[in-house]
Protein backbone atom coordinates (compact mmCIF):
# COMPACT_ATOMS: atom_id res chain seq x y z
CA UNK A 1 0.00 0.00 0.00
CA UNK A 2 1.36 3.59 -0.84
CA UNK A 3 -0.23 6.94 -0.10
CA UNK A 4 0.26 9.34 -3.13
CA UNK A 5 0.43 13.24 -2.60
CA UNK A 6 -0.60 15.69 -5.18
CA UNK A 7 0.62 19.18 -3.72
CA UNK A 8 -0.41 21.70 -5.15
CA UNK A 9 -2.62 20.27 -7.89
CA UNK A 10 -1.42 22.60 -10.41
CA UNK A 11 -3.93 24.27 -13.18
CA UNK A 12 -6.54 25.05 -10.91
CA UNK A 13 -7.91 28.59 -8.91
CA UNK A 14 -6.31 28.53 -5.62
CA UNK A 15 -4.30 25.65 -3.23
CA UNK A 16 -5.69 21.94 -3.60
CA UNK A 17 -4.34 18.93 -1.76
CA UNK A 18 -5.11 15.16 -2.73
CA UNK A 19 -3.92 12.14 -0.89
CA UNK A 20 -4.70 8.89 -1.88
CA UNK A 21 -3.95 5.64 -0.73
CA UNK A 22 -3.03 2.68 -3.25
CA UNK A 23 -3.04 -0.72 -3.29
CA UNK A 24 -2.58 -3.23 -6.09
CA UNK A 25 -2.36 -0.47 -8.49
CA UNK A 26 -5.83 1.18 -7.48
CA UNK A 27 -6.82 3.98 -5.32
CA UNK A 28 -8.94 2.44 -2.47
CA UNK A 29 -9.32 6.05 -0.51
CA UNK A 30 -8.63 9.34 -0.90
CA UNK A 31 -8.59 12.89 1.23
CA UNK A 32 -9.39 16.44 -0.55
CA UNK A 33 -7.75 19.40 1.27
CA UNK A 34 -8.12 22.83 1.09
CA UNK A 35 -4.93 24.76 2.61
CA UNK A 36 -5.25 27.91 2.39
CA UNK A 37 -8.37 29.81 4.16
CA UNK A 38 -10.56 32.13 2.58
CA UNK A 39 -11.76 34.06 5.78
CA UNK A 40 -14.02 36.40 3.26
CA UNK A 41 -16.99 36.02 5.37
CA UNK A 42 -15.60 38.09 8.18
CA UNK A 43 -14.56 41.11 6.09
CA UNK A 44 -17.92 41.84 4.87
CA UNK A 45 -19.60 41.76 9.09
CA UNK A 46 -20.54 45.68 9.39
CA UNK A 47 -20.43 46.73 5.90
CA UNK A 48 -22.91 48.27 3.40
CA UNK A 49 -24.76 45.70 1.79
CA UNK A 50 -24.71 46.95 -1.60
CA UNK A 51 -21.28 46.83 -1.57
CA UNK A 52 -20.95 43.07 -0.86
CA UNK A 53 -20.79 42.17 -4.66
CA UNK A 54 -17.73 44.29 -4.91
CA UNK A 55 -16.23 42.10 -2.08
CA UNK A 56 -17.05 38.73 -3.12
CA UNK A 57 -16.49 39.10 -6.48
CA UNK A 58 -12.91 39.12 -5.83
CA UNK A 59 -13.11 35.59 -3.89
CA UNK A 60 -11.55 34.62 -7.30
CA UNK A 61 -10.02 36.12 -10.79
CA UNK A 62 -11.43 33.53 -12.91
CA UNK A 63 -15.40 33.15 -12.73
CA UNK A 64 -15.59 36.92 -11.40
CA UNK A 65 -18.68 37.50 -12.14
CA UNK A 66 -20.75 35.13 -10.76
CA UNK A 67 -20.23 36.08 -7.18
CA UNK A 68 -21.62 39.51 -7.53
CA UNK A 69 -24.30 38.05 -9.02
CA UNK A 70 -25.39 35.80 -6.05
CA UNK A 71 -24.47 39.01 -4.13
CA UNK A 72 -26.60 41.06 -5.31
CA UNK A 73 -29.50 38.58 -5.67
CA UNK A 74 -28.97 38.15 -2.37
CA UNK A 75 -29.49 41.74 -1.46
CA UNK A 76 -32.79 42.20 -3.76
CA UNK A 77 -34.17 39.31 -2.12
CA UNK A 78 -33.37 40.14 1.34
CA UNK A 79 -34.62 43.54 0.70
CA UNK A 80 -37.76 42.15 -1.91
CA UNK A 81 -36.35 44.30 -5.25
CA UNK A 82 -37.11 42.70 -8.29
CA UNK A 83 -35.14 44.40 -11.41
CA UNK A 84 -36.16 45.31 -14.80
CA UNK A 85 -36.26 42.23 -17.30
CA UNK A 86 -33.74 44.78 -19.78
CA UNK A 87 -31.34 44.55 -16.85
CA UNK A 88 -32.16 40.48 -16.42
CA UNK A 89 -31.15 39.94 -19.66
CA UNK A 90 -28.22 41.87 -19.27
CA UNK A 91 -26.93 39.65 -16.34
CA UNK A 92 -28.12 36.66 -18.15
CA UNK A 93 -25.46 37.86 -21.27
CA UNK A 94 -22.78 38.82 -19.08
CA UNK A 95 -23.64 35.26 -17.31
CA UNK A 96 -23.42 33.29 -20.26
CA UNK A 97 -20.57 34.94 -21.52
CA UNK A 98 -18.39 33.85 -18.16
CA UNK A 99 -20.09 30.42 -18.98
CA UNK A 100 -18.23 30.22 -22.68
CA UNK A 101 -15.09 31.63 -21.41
CA UNK A 102 -14.71 29.71 -18.71
CA UNK A 103 -15.62 26.18 -20.24
CA UNK A 104 -13.13 27.13 -23.56
CA UNK A 105 -10.55 27.80 -20.74
CA UNK A 106 -11.05 24.67 -19.00
CA UNK A 107 -10.66 22.38 -21.49
CA UNK A 108 -7.58 23.75 -23.61
CA UNK A 109 -5.86 25.96 -20.50
CA UNK A 110 -6.80 23.69 -17.21
CA UNK A 111 -7.78 19.98 -18.62
CA UNK A 112 -6.57 19.18 -22.20
CA UNK A 113 -2.71 18.81 -20.86
CA UNK A 114 -3.84 16.01 -18.92
CA UNK A 115 -4.88 14.20 -21.86
CA UNK A 116 -2.66 16.19 -24.47
CA UNK A 117 1.12 15.70 -25.03
CA UNK A 118 2.74 18.41 -26.19
CA UNK A 119 5.89 16.72 -26.77
CA UNK A 120 4.86 13.82 -28.89
CA UNK A 121 3.29 17.03 -31.29
CA UNK A 122 6.38 17.27 -32.41
CA UNK A 123 6.46 14.01 -34.23
CA UNK A 124 2.98 15.15 -36.22
CA UNK A 125 3.00 15.49 -39.75
CA UNK A 126 1.20 19.24 -40.40
CA UNK A 127 -0.38 17.89 -43.79
CA UNK A 128 -1.85 15.04 -41.95
CA UNK A 129 -2.78 17.24 -38.86
CA UNK A 130 -4.35 19.56 -41.34
CA UNK A 131 -6.13 16.97 -43.04
CA UNK A 132 -7.74 15.64 -39.66
CA UNK A 133 -8.62 19.02 -38.59
CA UNK A 134 -10.26 19.70 -42.14
CA UNK A 135 -12.67 16.80 -41.63
CA UNK A 136 -13.85 17.45 -38.22
CA UNK A 137 -14.75 21.29 -38.74
CA UNK A 138 -14.78 24.40 -41.28
CA UNK A 139 -12.50 26.28 -38.72
CA UNK A 140 -10.63 28.44 -41.78
CA UNK A 141 -7.11 28.22 -39.54
CA UNK A 142 -7.08 24.60 -40.48
CA UNK A 143 -4.44 24.49 -42.97
CA UNK A 144 -0.72 22.95 -43.23
CA UNK A 145 1.22 25.86 -43.31
CA UNK A 146 -0.86 27.33 -39.78
CA UNK A 147 0.07 23.59 -38.04
CA UNK A 148 3.66 23.58 -39.82
CA UNK A 149 4.36 27.41 -38.26
CA UNK A 150 2.50 25.67 -34.36
CA UNK A 151 4.91 22.97 -34.62
CA UNK A 152 8.07 25.22 -35.15
CA UNK A 153 6.68 26.99 -32.28
CA UNK A 154 6.70 23.76 -30.05
CA UNK A 155 10.37 23.06 -31.45
CA UNK A 156 11.52 26.93 -30.36
CA UNK A 157 9.42 26.24 -26.79
CA UNK A 158 10.72 22.60 -26.27
CA UNK A 159 14.71 23.80 -26.98
CA UNK A 160 14.30 26.07 -24.24
CA UNK A 161 12.98 23.66 -21.75
CA UNK A 162 9.35 23.90 -21.43
CA UNK A 163 8.77 26.78 -19.27
CA UNK A 164 5.83 26.29 -16.47
CA UNK A 165 5.19 22.88 -18.29
CA UNK A 166 8.57 21.42 -18.01
CA UNK A 167 7.75 19.24 -14.99
CA UNK A 168 4.74 17.83 -17.32
CA UNK A 169 4.81 14.22 -17.56
CA UNK A 170 5.21 14.03 -21.29
CA UNK A 171 5.49 10.27 -22.91
CA UNK A 172 3.81 8.55 -19.79
CA UNK A 173 1.95 5.59 -21.17
CA UNK A 174 -1.43 7.45 -20.07
CA UNK A 175 -1.63 9.90 -23.40
CA UNK A 176 -2.43 7.83 -26.26
CA UNK A 177 -3.19 10.31 -28.70
CA UNK A 178 -1.80 10.94 -32.33
CA UNK A 179 0.94 12.97 -32.62
CA UNK A 180 -0.58 14.89 -35.86
CA UNK A 181 -4.32 15.47 -32.86
CA UNK A 182 -1.55 16.21 -30.17
CA UNK A 183 -0.48 18.98 -32.64
CA UNK A 184 -4.36 20.40 -33.08
CA UNK A 185 -5.06 20.50 -30.13
CA UNK A 186 -1.68 22.47 -29.15
CA UNK A 187 -2.27 24.92 -31.67
CA UNK A 188 -6.07 25.48 -30.69
CA UNK A 189 -4.90 25.85 -27.07
CA UNK A 190 -2.96 28.69 -28.56
CA UNK A 191 -5.81 29.94 -30.14
CA UNK A 192 -8.00 29.80 -27.53
CA UNK A 193 -5.67 31.90 -25.58
CA UNK A 194 -6.10 34.56 -27.96
CA UNK A 195 -9.84 34.21 -28.49
CA UNK A 196 -10.57 34.59 -24.74
CA UNK A 197 -9.51 37.56 -23.72
CA UNK A 198 -11.81 38.85 -26.98
CA UNK A 199 -15.03 37.66 -25.49
CA UNK A 200 -15.04 39.50 -22.22
CA UNK A 201 -15.13 42.43 -23.83
CA UNK A 202 -18.53 41.95 -23.52
CA UNK A 203 -18.09 42.14 -19.53
CA UNK A 204 -16.57 45.73 -20.13
CA UNK A 205 -19.35 47.09 -22.33
CA UNK A 206 -22.21 46.33 -19.88
CA UNK A 207 -20.10 46.01 -16.59
CA UNK A 208 -17.37 48.50 -17.09
CA UNK A 209 -14.42 46.04 -17.25
CA UNK A 210 -13.13 42.50 -16.43
CA UNK A 211 -11.80 40.69 -14.57
CA UNK A 212 -14.57 41.97 -11.96
CA UNK A 213 -16.67 44.02 -13.79
CA UNK A 214 -19.31 46.17 -12.11
CA UNK A 215 -22.69 45.32 -10.61
CA UNK A 216 -25.43 47.14 -9.18
CA UNK A 217 -28.54 45.97 -6.85
CA UNK A 218 -31.35 46.44 -8.37
CA UNK A 219 -30.13 46.45 -11.85
CA UNK A 220 -27.08 46.68 -13.82
CA UNK A 221 -24.20 49.77 -13.91
CA UNK A 222 -25.08 50.97 -17.03
CA UNK A 223 -27.88 52.92 -19.49
CA UNK A 224 -28.70 52.61 -23.01
CA UNK A 225 -29.39 54.71 -25.41
CA UNK A 226 -27.88 54.04 -28.85
CA UNK A 227 -27.24 57.94 -29.37
CA UNK A 228 -25.27 58.75 -26.27
CA UNK A 229 -21.63 58.60 -26.24
CA UNK A 230 -21.15 57.74 -23.08
CA UNK A 231 -24.04 55.16 -23.16
CA UNK A 232 -24.69 51.77 -23.84
CA UNK A 233 -25.04 52.80 -27.90
CA UNK A 234 -25.64 51.45 -31.17
CA UNK A 235 -21.92 50.76 -31.34
CA UNK A 236 -21.36 49.18 -28.38
CA UNK A 237 -24.49 46.69 -29.27
CA UNK A 238 -22.67 46.01 -32.49
CA UNK A 239 -19.69 44.73 -30.82
CA UNK A 240 -21.48 42.60 -28.27
CA UNK A 241 -23.24 41.02 -31.13
CA UNK A 242 -19.86 40.66 -33.17
CA UNK A 243 -18.28 39.10 -30.35
CA UNK A 244 -20.76 36.85 -29.68
CA UNK A 245 -20.71 35.95 -33.39
CA UNK A 246 -16.90 34.72 -33.13
CA UNK A 247 -17.75 33.00 -29.85
CA UNK A 248 -20.38 30.84 -31.33
CA UNK A 249 -17.64 29.93 -34.51
CA UNK A 250 -15.16 29.24 -31.58
CA UNK A 251 -17.21 27.27 -29.34
CA UNK A 252 -19.36 25.26 -32.18
CA UNK A 253 -15.59 25.19 -34.96
CA UNK A 254 -13.29 24.36 -32.30
CA UNK A 255 -13.99 23.45 -28.97
CA UNK A 256 -16.44 20.66 -29.72
CA UNK A 257 -14.66 19.21 -32.50
CA UNK A 258 -11.49 19.15 -30.50
CA UNK A 259 -13.61 17.56 -27.26
CA UNK A 260 -15.02 15.17 -29.24
CA UNK A 261 -11.51 14.09 -31.32
CA UNK A 262 -9.54 13.91 -28.22
CA UNK A 263 -12.53 11.82 -26.21
CA UNK A 264 -12.43 9.35 -28.80
CA UNK A 265 -9.47 8.37 -27.68
CA UNK A 266 -10.45 8.09 -24.06
CA UNK A 267 -13.42 5.95 -24.10
CA UNK A 268 -12.28 3.90 -21.49
CA UNK A 269 -12.23 6.74 -18.98
CA UNK A 270 -15.65 6.28 -19.28
CA UNK A 271 -15.46 3.80 -16.44
CA UNK A 272 -13.59 5.64 -13.72
CA UNK A 273 -14.42 8.63 -11.96
CA UNK A 274 -18.16 8.27 -11.59
CA UNK A 275 -17.99 9.02 -7.88
CA UNK A 276 -21.59 9.93 -5.92
CA UNK A 277 -24.77 9.48 -7.47
CA UNK A 278 -26.49 12.39 -6.27
CA UNK A 279 -26.62 16.00 -8.30
CA UNK A 280 -27.51 18.91 -7.31
CA UNK A 281 -28.41 22.29 -9.24
CA UNK A 282 -29.77 25.33 -8.51
CA UNK A 283 -30.41 26.27 -12.03
CA UNK A 284 -30.30 29.89 -13.50
CA UNK A 285 -30.39 31.98 -16.36
CA UNK A 286 -34.16 32.79 -15.60
CA UNK A 287 -36.31 34.88 -18.60
CA UNK A 288 -39.27 35.55 -16.59
CA UNK A 289 -37.50 37.17 -13.64
CA UNK A 290 -35.58 35.50 -10.67
CA UNK A 291 -38.11 34.32 -8.60
CA UNK A 292 -40.18 32.27 -10.99
CA UNK A 293 -37.04 29.41 -11.34
CA UNK A 294 -39.76 27.45 -13.09
CA UNK A 295 -38.58 29.75 -16.10
CA UNK A 296 -34.96 29.10 -15.79
CA UNK A 297 -33.09 27.71 -18.58
CA UNK A 298 -30.95 25.63 -16.84
CA UNK A 299 -33.62 23.88 -14.25
CA UNK A 300 -33.09 24.10 -10.89
CA UNK A 301 -33.58 20.47 -8.45
CA UNK A 302 -32.08 17.61 -7.22
CA UNK A 303 -31.61 13.97 -8.47
CA UNK A 304 -30.33 11.44 -6.09
CA UNK A 305 -28.88 7.78 -7.02
CA UNK A 306 -28.49 8.69 -10.56
CA UNK A 307 -32.92 8.23 -10.47
CA UNK A 308 -33.94 10.23 -13.07
CA UNK A 309 -37.44 9.85 -13.05
CA UNK A 310 -37.71 12.11 -10.58
CA UNK A 311 -36.22 15.80 -9.31
CA UNK A 312 -36.37 17.09 -5.69
CA UNK A 313 -37.46 20.67 -4.59
CA UNK A 314 -34.39 22.96 -3.52
CA UNK A 315 -35.45 25.39 -0.86
CA UNK A 316 -32.76 27.27 0.31
CA UNK A 317 -34.30 28.88 2.97
CA UNK A 318 -34.94 25.85 5.00
CA UNK A 319 -32.93 25.26 7.50
CA UNK A 320 -33.19 21.41 7.08
CA UNK A 321 -32.30 21.17 3.68
CA UNK A 322 -28.75 22.48 3.25
CA UNK A 323 -26.35 22.59 6.15
CA UNK A 324 -22.54 22.84 6.60
CA UNK A 325 -20.35 20.44 8.90
CA UNK A 326 -17.08 20.71 10.03
CA UNK A 327 -16.42 17.57 11.80
CA UNK A 328 -13.94 17.22 9.34
CA UNK A 329 -12.50 21.01 8.51
CA UNK A 330 -10.49 23.40 10.79
CA UNK A 331 -13.43 25.67 12.11
CA UNK A 332 -15.06 25.38 15.73
CA UNK A 333 -19.06 25.47 15.83
CA UNK A 334 -20.82 27.09 19.27
CA UNK A 335 -22.76 24.26 19.43
CA UNK A 336 -20.61 21.60 18.72
CA UNK A 337 -18.52 20.65 16.53
CA UNK A 338 -20.75 17.30 15.02
CA UNK A 339 -23.78 19.19 14.45
CA UNK A 340 -24.74 20.95 10.98
CA UNK A 341 -25.40 24.31 10.44
CA UNK A 342 -27.62 25.98 7.75
CA UNK A 343 -25.44 28.81 5.80
CA UNK A 344 -28.43 31.73 7.21
CA UNK A 345 -26.86 30.95 10.86
CA UNK A 346 -23.18 29.60 9.85
CA UNK A 347 -20.25 30.87 11.58
CA UNK A 348 -16.80 31.42 10.43
CA UNK A 349 -14.71 30.60 13.48
CA UNK A 350 -11.40 29.23 12.39
CA UNK A 351 -9.26 26.63 14.39
CA UNK A 352 -5.89 25.08 12.77
CA UNK A 353 -5.19 21.47 14.47
CA UNK A 354 -3.36 20.24 11.47
CA UNK A 355 0.58 19.99 11.41
CA UNK A 356 2.88 23.25 11.07
CA UNK A 357 4.34 22.86 7.22
CA UNK A 358 5.76 22.14 5.70
CA UNK A 359 4.86 18.35 6.47
CA UNK A 360 4.87 14.77 4.32
CA UNK A 361 0.96 14.27 5.03
CA UNK A 362 -2.37 14.83 6.57
CA UNK A 363 -2.03 11.04 8.00
CA UNK A 364 -3.72 10.30 11.48
CA UNK A 365 -5.22 13.57 11.20
CA UNK A 366 -9.05 14.07 12.18
CA UNK A 367 -9.45 17.46 10.41
CA UNK A 368 -7.54 18.23 7.50
CA UNK A 369 -8.75 20.91 5.38
CA UNK A 370 -10.26 24.55 5.65
CA UNK A 371 -13.50 23.85 3.17
CA UNK A 372 -16.65 22.94 5.25
CA UNK A 373 -18.61 19.98 4.18
CA UNK A 374 -22.12 21.17 2.81
CA UNK A 375 -25.07 18.32 2.52
CA UNK A 376 -28.56 18.57 1.41
CA UNK A 377 -30.66 16.59 3.64
CA UNK A 378 -27.47 14.94 4.38
CA UNK A 379 -26.49 13.90 1.24
CA UNK A 380 -23.46 14.36 -0.69
CA UNK A 381 -24.16 15.78 -3.94
CA UNK A 382 -22.30 16.47 -7.10
CA UNK A 383 -22.84 20.38 -8.49
CA UNK A 384 -21.33 21.09 -12.01
CA UNK A 385 -21.82 20.75 -15.60
CA UNK A 386 -22.53 17.24 -14.89
CA UNK A 387 -24.76 18.00 -12.29
CA UNK A 388 -26.76 20.19 -14.66
CA UNK A 389 -26.77 17.84 -17.31
CA UNK A 390 -28.83 15.22 -14.92
CA UNK A 391 -30.84 17.71 -13.78
CA UNK A 392 -32.00 18.80 -17.01
CA UNK A 393 -32.41 15.19 -18.73
CA UNK A 394 -34.54 14.53 -15.31
CA UNK A 395 -36.60 17.82 -15.64
CA UNK A 396 -37.35 16.79 -19.71
CA UNK A 397 -35.01 19.53 -20.98
CA UNK A 398 -35.62 18.64 -24.73
CA UNK A 399 -32.28 20.76 -25.69
CA UNK A 400 -30.15 18.36 -23.26
CA UNK A 401 -31.50 15.18 -24.09
CA UNK A 402 -30.31 15.85 -28.17
CA UNK A 403 -27.60 17.05 -27.36
CA UNK A 404 -26.11 14.07 -24.50
CA UNK A 405 -27.80 11.81 -27.49
CA UNK A 406 -25.51 13.49 -30.13
CA UNK A 407 -22.11 13.13 -27.70
CA UNK A 408 -22.74 9.40 -26.68
CA UNK A 409 -23.66 8.78 -30.57
CA UNK A 410 -20.57 10.69 -31.81
CA UNK A 411 -18.28 8.86 -29.49
CA UNK A 412 -20.51 5.39 -29.63
CA UNK A 413 -20.71 5.10 -25.88
CA UNK A 414 -23.58 3.57 -23.58
CA UNK A 415 -25.63 6.52 -21.71
CA UNK A 416 -23.90 5.02 -18.69
CA UNK A 417 -20.43 6.93 -19.97
CA UNK A 418 -22.41 9.96 -18.55
CA UNK A 419 -21.20 9.05 -15.19
CA UNK A 420 -17.62 9.57 -15.61
CA UNK A 421 -14.32 11.23 -15.90
CA UNK A 422 -15.41 11.15 -19.53
CA UNK A 423 -19.13 11.91 -19.06
CA UNK A 424 -18.02 15.09 -17.03
CA UNK A 425 -15.69 16.75 -19.09
CA UNK A 426 -18.62 16.24 -22.29
CA UNK A 427 -20.56 17.94 -19.90
CA UNK A 428 -18.99 21.00 -19.77
CA UNK A 429 -18.60 20.80 -23.59
CA UNK A 430 -22.75 20.42 -23.88
CA UNK A 431 -23.37 22.86 -21.16
CA UNK A 432 -21.33 25.60 -23.58
CA UNK A 433 -22.99 24.68 -26.50
CA UNK A 434 -26.16 25.22 -24.54
CA UNK A 435 -24.66 28.63 -23.26
CA UNK A 436 -23.93 29.78 -26.06
CA UNK A 437 -27.41 29.44 -27.98
CA UNK A 438 -29.00 31.32 -24.91
CA UNK A 439 -26.44 33.75 -25.65
CA UNK A 440 -27.20 34.72 -29.08
CA UNK A 441 -31.06 34.56 -27.81
CA UNK A 442 -30.40 36.83 -25.18
CA UNK A 443 -28.66 39.31 -27.21
CA UNK A 444 -31.52 39.34 -29.39
CA UNK A 445 -33.86 39.91 -26.95
CA UNK A 446 -32.01 42.83 -25.77
CA UNK A 447 -31.87 44.42 -29.06
CA UNK A 448 -35.48 43.46 -29.42
CA UNK A 449 -36.15 45.69 -26.48
CA UNK A 450 -33.53 48.27 -27.38
CA UNK A 451 -35.58 48.81 -30.42
CA UNK A 452 -39.16 49.24 -28.72
CA UNK A 453 -37.09 51.76 -26.19
CA UNK A 454 -37.91 49.37 -23.25
CA UNK A 455 -34.32 50.07 -21.85
CA UNK A 456 -35.04 50.60 -17.82
CA UNK A 457 -32.33 48.96 -16.39
CA UNK A 458 -32.48 50.03 -12.66
CA UNK A 459 -34.96 50.27 -9.81
CA UNK A 460 -34.29 52.47 -7.44
CA UNK A 461 -37.32 51.91 -5.17
CA UNK A 462 -35.08 50.18 -2.24
CA UNK A 463 -31.85 51.75 -2.75
CA UNK A 464 -32.38 54.37 0.03
CA UNK A 465 -31.79 52.40 3.68
CA UNK A 466 -34.17 54.14 4.89
CA UNK A 467 -36.76 52.14 2.96
CA UNK A 468 -35.58 48.67 5.11
CA UNK A 469 -36.49 47.03 7.61
CA UNK A 470 -34.44 47.09 10.48
CA UNK A 471 -33.59 42.92 9.97
CA UNK A 472 -34.32 41.00 7.00
CA UNK A 473 -31.99 37.99 4.94
CA UNK A 474 -32.20 36.62 2.14
CA UNK A 475 -30.12 34.09 -0.23
CA UNK A 476 -29.13 34.32 -3.67
CA UNK A 477 -28.00 31.19 -6.09
CA UNK A 478 -26.76 31.13 -8.97
CA UNK A 479 -25.35 28.57 -11.41
CA UNK A 480 -21.51 29.11 -11.68
CA UNK A 481 -19.66 27.83 -14.47
CA UNK A 482 -18.13 25.24 -11.82
CA UNK A 483 -21.38 24.84 -10.06
CA UNK A 484 -24.07 25.66 -7.77
CA UNK A 485 -23.29 29.06 -6.15
CA UNK A 486 -25.39 30.41 -2.92
CA UNK A 487 -24.55 33.35 -0.53
CA UNK A 488 -26.81 34.08 2.37
CA UNK A 489 -26.94 37.28 3.83
CA UNK A 490 -28.23 38.62 6.89
CA UNK A 491 -29.06 42.58 7.47
CA UNK A 492 -29.23 44.43 11.07
CA UNK A 493 -29.55 48.17 10.79
CA UNK A 494 -28.63 49.04 7.25
CA UNK A 495 -25.41 46.61 7.71
CA UNK A 496 -24.67 43.09 7.39
CA UNK A 497 -24.63 41.32 10.15
CA UNK A 498 -24.09 37.53 8.51
CA UNK A 499 -22.58 36.48 5.49
CA UNK A 500 -21.84 32.97 4.27
CA UNK A 501 -21.07 31.51 0.92
CA UNK A 502 -21.56 28.10 -0.38
CA UNK A 503 -19.17 28.06 -3.57
CA UNK A 504 -19.15 24.85 -6.10
CA UNK A 505 -15.90 23.58 -4.93
CA UNK A 506 -17.38 23.51 -1.28
CA UNK A 507 -19.57 20.71 -2.45
CA UNK A 508 -17.53 19.04 -4.64
CA UNK A 509 -14.08 19.12 -3.03
CA UNK A 510 -14.61 19.38 0.92
CA UNK A 511 -13.49 16.85 3.53
CA UNK A 512 -15.89 14.03 4.91
CA UNK A 513 -18.89 14.41 7.08
CA UNK A 514 -19.41 13.68 10.64
CA UNK A 515 -21.33 10.05 9.37
CA UNK A 516 -18.08 9.46 7.23
CA UNK A 517 -19.43 9.81 3.67
CA UNK A 518 -17.21 11.06 1.24
CA UNK A 519 -17.81 14.40 -0.97
CA UNK A 520 -17.38 14.43 -5.00
CA UNK A 521 -13.84 14.54 -5.42
CA UNK A 522 -12.90 12.15 -2.82
CA UNK A 523 -15.25 9.87 -3.99
CA UNK A 524 -14.47 9.82 -7.99
CA UNK A 525 -11.26 8.73 -7.29
CA UNK A 526 -12.10 5.47 -5.78
CA UNK A 527 -11.54 2.51 -8.41
CA UNK A 528 -9.12 4.60 -10.52
CA UNK A 529 -5.81 2.65 -11.64
CA UNK A 530 -2.94 3.87 -11.13
CA UNK A 531 -0.49 3.38 -13.13
CA UNK A 532 2.91 4.79 -12.09
CA UNK A 533 3.15 6.22 -8.59
CA UNK A 534 5.14 9.01 -9.01
CA UNK A 535 3.46 10.61 -12.21
CA UNK A 536 -0.29 9.85 -10.90
CA UNK A 537 -1.77 11.98 -14.29
CA UNK A 538 -4.98 9.62 -13.93
CA UNK A 539 -5.86 11.82 -10.30
CA UNK A 540 -4.93 15.23 -11.95
CA UNK A 541 -7.60 13.82 -14.81
CA UNK A 542 -10.75 13.28 -12.67
CA UNK A 543 -10.11 16.33 -10.04
CA UNK A 544 -9.22 18.64 -13.24
CA UNK A 545 -13.03 17.54 -14.76
CA UNK A 546 -14.27 18.82 -11.88
CA UNK A 547 -12.44 22.27 -12.72
CA UNK A 548 -11.71 22.97 -8.86
CA UNK A 549 -11.49 26.67 -7.15
CA UNK A 550 -10.12 27.26 -4.22
CA UNK A 551 -9.07 30.95 -4.13
CA UNK A 552 -8.67 33.54 -1.99
CA UNK A 553 -5.90 32.77 1.04
CA UNK A 554 -4.69 35.07 3.29
CA UNK A 555 -2.27 33.25 4.32
CA UNK A 556 1.32 33.33 2.41
CA UNK A 557 4.31 30.97 3.71
CA UNK A 558 7.68 30.07 2.02
CA UNK A 559 8.73 25.80 1.00
CA UNK A 560 10.36 26.24 5.12
CA UNK A 561 6.53 26.97 6.90
CA UNK A 562 7.98 30.98 7.72
CA UNK A 563 5.01 33.40 6.95
CA UNK A 564 5.60 35.87 4.60
CA UNK A 565 2.38 37.84 5.50
CA UNK A 566 -0.41 37.76 7.75
CA UNK A 567 -3.66 39.54 7.65
CA UNK A 568 -6.08 39.65 10.93
CA UNK A 569 -9.55 40.10 10.66
CA UNK A 570 -10.69 38.76 14.48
Amino acid sequence: MARIVVDPVTRIEGHLRIEAVVENGVITDAYSAGTMVRGLEKVLIGRDPRDAWAITERVCGVCTTVHALASVRAVEDALGISVPPTAEIIRNIMAATQYVQDHVIHFYHLHALDWVDIVNALKADPKKAAELAQSLSKWDKNTPGYFSDVQDKIKAFAASGLGIFANGYWGHSAYKLPPEVNLIAVAHYLDALEWQKEIVKIHAVFGGKNPHPNYLVGGVPCSINVNEVAAINGERLNLVSRLIAQADEFVNQVYIPDLLAVAGFYKDWAAYGGGLKNYLSYGDFPTKGYNQPESFKFPRGVVLNRDLSHVYPVNAKDTQEIKEYIAHSWYDYEGGNSQGAHPSVGETKINYTGPQPPFETLAGYEKYSFLKTPRWKDNAMEVGPLARVVVGLASGSTDMKELVNMVLGKLNVPVTAVFSTLGRTAARGIDAALTMAWLKEFNGDLIARVKTNEVSTFNSEKWDPKNWPQECEGVGLSEAPRGSLAHWIKIKDGKIDNYQLVVPTTWNGSPRDAKQQRSAFEESLIGTPIDKLDQPVEILRTVHSFDPCLACAVHLYDPQGRHLHQISFE
